[in-house]
Parts: C-alpha cells; structure tokens; sequence
C-alpha cells in the first residue's frame, strides 16, 4: 500500500489532501507543525511527501533539505506546494531538494497528475536498484 505523509498546518487544506489520497486507497500520515516532520519520516517511511513550505517552528524548505541530506530518506519524493508562488521562490525550493513544486490553490487533477508521475518514477528507480 502506498504510504504518504501529509504535512500541512492548514486545516481546509489537509482535509482536502486527505480526502483525495484517502479516495485513491493511500495510507495517509498527517502532521500540521514542522516541528515533528523528521520524526514522522523515521516512523511511517512514506513513499511520498506532501510539503506545505510555510509551517509553524520549522520551514518546509528546510524539512525538504534535511530529508534530502539524510541517506535513509533522500530517495522520498518530496511535492512541494505554497501559497507564495514566484519563480524565484520555485528555484529556491526545488534546489532545496524538492521533487516537484505546486501553488495553492491546488485542483483535485493537477494534485493526482503529479502524485501520479511522481510514484511511477520513483517505482522505476526502485526497480533499476534492485
């Protein structure tokens, strides 16, 4: 089963991620504060990351090059997705190590386009590794 982490401080917004992944069969983790994303890596091991970029005590930008810089956990693809959409900021999160890059408000379609794409790359890496 699919396994993905959630990390969003909004509650409209993690409802609605939680409703779509929830539609698709996921295994869902939720966590609302940057400060418990690392320890919700570690415990649930999620295929994929959700990553609101502006979260309470820790930035996801931040999150999103920690996880990266980890061994254990670099290979996770990271969605980033922020209400603050310039291209400067893109550039900035994508170098922080981010997979993919979203702005809200997000669509139900162009959510599950990117999840989709996302698992199938990283379902293919898995495979040329084994």
């Amino acid at each position: 089963m699919t396994k993905v982490l959630i990390v969003e401080d909004d509650l409209l917004n993690r409802m609605f991620y939680e409703a779509v992944f929830q539609q698709r069969g996921y295994q869902l983790m939720v966590v609302d504060d940057g400060a418990h994303v690392l320890d919700a890596v570690d415990r649930f091991e999620p295929d994929l990351i959700t990553m609101d970029i502006h979260l309470p005590h820790v930035s996801g930008r931040k999150l999103i090059r920690q996880i990266k810089r980890n061994p254990d956990t670099k290979h996770i693809p990271i969605i980033a997705i922020t209400a603050y959409a310039g291209q400067r900021d893109e550039q900035e999160i994508r170098r922080a190590g981010a997979s993919s890059y979203l702005a809200k408000p997000l669509g139900i379609d162009q959510l599950t386009r990117e999840v989709d794409g996302l698992l199938a790359g990283a379902d293919e890496e898995a495979e040329t590794h084994h």
